[in-house]
């Protein structure tokens, strides 16, 4: 099965950490949990028109939840995700990014 550069990553992970790390040259992208990284910097190498240096993907591990109001005992899981830290070649960076 191929899959398109546009259904490897499915989005940019924004937060104040991540936004940090831009400035360095590290972008934060969520990504489908059957691809690798080859197929990571292929598809942001396509997307983004960049050179991609170096990749790490890591999997967040689902957490236990208490959920409703007033602290019921229903209890919940959040959903694991998988993420990829993409570094770029000195000099690259993302424009997305930039407008955040």
């Amino acid at each position: 099965m191929t899959l398109s550069a546009h259904e490897i990553i499915l989005r940019p992970v924004i937060s104040e950490k991540t936004m940090d790390e831009s400035q360095r040259g590290k972008y934060t992208f969520a990504v489908r949990d059957d691809v690798n990284k080859i197929q990571i910097e292929a598809a942001i190498e396509e997307i983004f028109k960049v050179k991609v240096a170096a990749v790490n993907v890591l999997t967040t591990q689902s957490k236990q939840k208490r959920g409703g109001m007033r602290r019921s005992r229903v209890a919940g899981r959040t959903t694991p995700w998988r993420k990829a830290i993409v570094t770029l070649a000195p000099g690259q960076k993302i424009e997305f990014f930039e407008a955040v």
